[in-house]
């Protein structure tokens, strides 16, 4: 354990992944805990777009033209709408990120619960991972293992994506640490040991997702990030 510590205080140190971890831990993200916008985000990323050129945006844009202006504040609402909905294509665009979004709140807005945040959230915090194909969420085409992890990241799961971050890092300390425990040959793998280092340290495995992200990320996503989050 102690080799394991060392090394991931040496790529911690003067990073905010900490802050960055617990913004999502206690949904203080720029989206707060609206649980439509919450799925809107991770529907928003599920074609590989740059989170602060592509994904901010249309979630910005999806919270003015359903949210504010009330034709969507609910799951039951959302669900209702349809895939070819004329404003719901041209906040999303793409087929794929509205059909995830809708299939995705239909889903949700079946669950037994008091309201929408703790249908997300206890899905969210029972969900199996390493099963996700076999998931009412895993099975809607579109929802790959990094965005089935990332939706329960934003519902303030302790957990981390199979991103390529995540992957970069979990190789880089799987080489250096000359660890078996440590494979990032597929995405249940890369999860698996991010659990592991965080088993094996003081880190949580939220914080490894995101010091990974941070590590990977350029000055102005860096900036950006702290700026919406007000770190």
């Amino acid at each position: 354990m102690c080799r394991v510590q060392t090394v991931l205080d040496r790529y911690a140190d003067g990073t905010p992944y900490e802050q960055l971890a617990a913004a999502f831990l206690d949904l203080e993200r720029w989206t707060g805990d609206d649980p439509v916008l919450l799925l809107a985000e991770a529907a928003a990323s599920t074609t590989g777009q740059g989170y602060f050129t592509g994904v901010k945006p249309t979630v910005e844009r999806f919270r003015e033209t359903f949210v504010d202006s009330g034709r969507a504040r609910t799951f039951d609402e959302l669900a209702a709408l349809r895939l070819e909905d004329d404003a719901l294509v041209e906040v999303f665009g793409a087929e794929r990120k509205r059909h995830v979004l809708l299939e995705a709140a239909r889903v949700f807005a079946e669950r037994p619960a008091a309201d929408d945040l703790e249908a997300l959230q206890s899905w969210a915090g029972s969900a199996d991972y390493y099963r996700y194909d076999e998931d009412p969420i895993g099975r809607i085409g579109g929802v790959g293992p990094a965005t089935f992890q990332y939706l329960r990241m934003l519902a303030g799961v302790d957990t981390a994506k199979p991103d390529p971050a995540v992957t970069s890092f979990v190789e880089t300390v799987g080489d250096e640490l000359e660890s078996p425990s440590l494979d990032a040959s597929d995405p249940r793998r890369a999860v698996a040991s991010c659990e592991w280092l965080a088993i094996a340290s003081s880190y949580r495995t939220i914080e490894i997702d995101q010091l990974s992200w941070w590590i990977r990320a350029d000055t102005d996503e860096r900036e950006a990030a702290l700026a919406s989050q007000q770190l």
